[in-house]
């Protein structure tokens, strides 16, 4: 499959129109390994594109390939079957309120070919290690920062060994430490485990910080597809007045 589909994941030509169109001939792509961050106002299909990457979401026309296949006609099983390589860390967290944070990412283990009772702990421990929340095992959500819930949001989609992680929105409503933070965890975990990442976001310091390519959506098309560094030197007065907001912010 990696031969007819050399790209991780990859938008062909994706249209989605609800009740007006919210993907208009949509081409990108992200290769293994590799982050990239898709970025523009509310209401330009950034959270559309990951629902579809996840198989939520079905396009009108086109193919969305992921993990080297093509997902477009995936029936459930197929789709769970892929969902144990490709996860997704919600904006809100979605936690269960009611399980300690430990619980919460047991909650992954399940998905996993290594995962047994004796490890489990094991496997917990070094999860939240690796997110810096090793002393918060025992809370629960709802005494967490949003910060903090995102950290173990992410901590839980670790669990389960996936090949990528796709963030809607990672940093929104964070204070700045914090998503600072959060920002230096995806970067380590691009840098340590090699995972591919798709990062929804309005906050362009993250794309600088964690993304090798961009994807800029403006009217439901990609109008600027390449390199973070590139960026700037774009002409696309959309994408100029965009960063001149950034800059005044």
């Amino acid at each position: 499959m990696a031969e007819q589909y050399p790209h991780y994941i990859e938008f062909r030509h994706v249209y989605k129109t609800f009740d007006k169109p919210v993907l208009v001939d949509s081409n990108f792509w992200v290769d293994a390994g590799e982050t990239v961050a898709v970025i523009g106002r509310s209401g330009v299909g950034k959270s559309v594109s990951l629902g579809h990457i996840m198989g939520f979401l079905k396009p009108d026309s086109g193919q969305v390939i992921v993990s080297h296949e093509d997902i477009t006609e995936f029936g459930e099983a197929e789709l769970r079957r892929l969902r144990k390589k490709v996860t997704m860390v919600f904006q809100s967290g979605a936690l269960f309120d009611s399980l300690t944070v430990a619980e919460n990412i047991e909650f992954s283990l399940e998905l996993r070919e290594d995962y047994d009772a004796e490890n489990r702990e094991e496997i917990v421990r070094g999860l939240l290690s690796m997110v810096d929340l090793s002393d918060r095992a025992d809370v629960y959500p709802t005494d967490l920062s949003t910060g903090h819930r995102r950290a173990v949001a992410i901590a839980r989609a670790l669990a389960a060994q996936p090949e990528c992680i796709l963030y809607d929105e990672p940093t929104t409503m964070v204070d700045p430490i914090m998503s600072d933070h959060v920002g230096n965890l995806m970067l380590r975990l691009k840098n340590q485990l090699k995972l591919t990442g798709v990062v929804v976001t309005h906050d362009l310091e993250l794309m600088r910080k964690v993304a090798d390519t961009v994807v800029v959506l403006f009217e439901g098309k990609a109008i600027y597809f390449g390199p973070v560094a590139d960026l700037e030197k774009s002409q696309h007065p959309h994408i100029q007045e965009f960063l001149a907001m950034d800059r005044v912010v």
